[in-house]
């Protein structure tokens, strides 16, 4: 059982005294190496949907507190982390509101999206060596359990991560989380999540290689498998080849295929990518195949309560044709060319722009086989250098999608336009 399985590594990492590497014992202070930052977020969210659909579009003010402490010095260092999240709704218009997608202010039972959320959590951290143990509400950044940071808020959960660095270049990660917190709505609890436990680390081999391995159990849902390899190869000072290969499995349990009428179990998807790297310009060329029966396709992600998905994070899906459509439909295989600049070289130092032609095809429905989709994906980011308003970033991102009539029950037709602005206080 991966539960018991998690147990046994942790006792593993915690009781790891050979260490060779030992952070806790450069420990200056809980007070020392505490910070308090607070990111102030106004996004805007829309999308222009096709075939008759109604249009959809959020819009919203945010401020994202995050505090936390150094560790206690000593063998066993005791720390916190907090975080206070605060969200304004500046579009309140019940008819464009409510998309899976965008996903700013979920709708109450009145249908009406809330005016505003707030909410807070904390967790406690204790260090022996180079290996923490956190307890309480966390943002993990797992393949296998991955919060969304995406949207205007970002999603949480509550439990236990256990992490270890003794290794040079050799981080585990094990835990059990019982709680999802929505990133559309209050309280701790809010994403249906009964619990999941996670397994897996990564390592990095040569200065050109790296490699990771992750497992996690959804209960009553589904249990994943995820391996990623990651090579470089250097050509010149300014020109690099970078291999990326992701692929992930899930099986579905027997009770939830059932419960929600799934046809099939299992799937299979993966993706490799060669990005051309030279002087300020990029070049990308991605291959992205999904398998197996699941009508689903890659499930992840959503929340379990109201969306029949699985609670894993809306970011747990690293793979490469990931944009507006994840290109993740049962058999669907996608190709996609990508680019990007940079216009430092330019002299306009944090301006970046990115491109990518995604198309799919081979999409198995219900109803029908070989549905296609494609995205025309464009996006302008900049950060500013210098000033009052230094790490400021202005990002400007827009999709053009099209689905096939086969392809209708997968997915839908639209134009999506995202503008976010960040601004990053450090406080101290």
């Amino acid at each position: 059982m991966l539960n018991k399985r998690i147990s046994l590594i942790a006792l593993g990492i915690l009781s790891a005294t050979q260490a060779m590497a030992n952070d806790q014992a450069e420990s200056k202070g809980f007070v020392e190496e505490s910070s308090l930052k607070v990111l102030l977020r106004n996004a805007y969210m829309n999308r222009d949907y096709k075939d008759g659909n109604p249009d959809k579009s959020e819009w919203g003010q945010a401020a994202i507190g995050t505090f936390s402490s150094g560790f206690t010095q000593g063998t066993i260092g005791v720390g916190v982390d907090a975080f206070g999240l605060y969200a304004l709704n500046l579009e309140r218009n019940e008819d464009r509101s409510g998309a899976q997608g965008i996903d700013f202010f979920k709708k109450g039972a009145s249908g009406e999206p809330a005016d505003d959320l707030a909410k807070a959590g904390a967790a406690v951290k204790f260090r022996l060596s180079s290996t923490t143990l956190t307890y309480g509400d966390q943002m993990p950044v797992l393949p296998v359990l991955s919060y969304d940071n995406g949207r205007l808020l970002p999603e949480s959960y509550t439990g236990t991560l256990i992490t270890s660095k003794e290794i040079k270049g050799l981080e585990l990660n094990a835990g059990r989380f019982t709680a999802e917190s929505r990133k559309s709505a209050e309280g701790h609890d809010s994403g249906g999540l009964k619990s999941i436990n996670v397994l897996g680390g990564s390592y990095q081999f040569t200065e050109q290689f790296k490699a990771a391995l992750y497992a996690s159990d959804v209960e009553d849902v589904l249990k994943k498998q995820y391996v990623n390899a990651n090579y470089v190869f250097p050509f010149d000072k300014d020109q690099s080849l970078t291999l990326d290969f992701n692929g992930y499995r899930t099986k579905l349990e027997d009770s939830y295929v059932r419960d929600n009428n799934i046809t099939g179990d299992d799937n299979k998807i993966w993706s490799l990518a060669a990005t051309f790297a030279t002087g300020p310009h990029s070049f990308t060329l991605a291959h992205q195949r999904s398998t197996g029966d699941s009508n689903l396709g890659y499930a992840y992600g959503g929340y379990q309560k109201d969306q029949g998905r699985v609670g894993d994070g809306g970011n747990t899906i690293y793979l490469a044709n990931s944009y507006w459509s994840d290109f993740n439909a049962e058999d669907e295989r996608s190709w996609q060319l990508g680019y990007g600049l940079d216009f430092s070289t330019f002299g306009v130092p944090g301006l970046s722009y990115n491109f990518a032609y995604v198309r799919g095809d081979n999409i198995t429905t219900s109803t029908s086989e070989g549905g296609t989709e494609r995205e025309i994906f464009n996006q302008f980011k900049y950060v500013v250098q210098s000033g009052p308003a230094k790490d400021l970033s202005i990002k400007l991102r827009s999709s053009i999608l099209r689905v096939s009539q086969k392809s209708s029950e997968y997915n839908v037709s639209g134009n999506e336009v995202r503008v976010f602005v960040d601004y990053p206080i450090n406080v101290f």
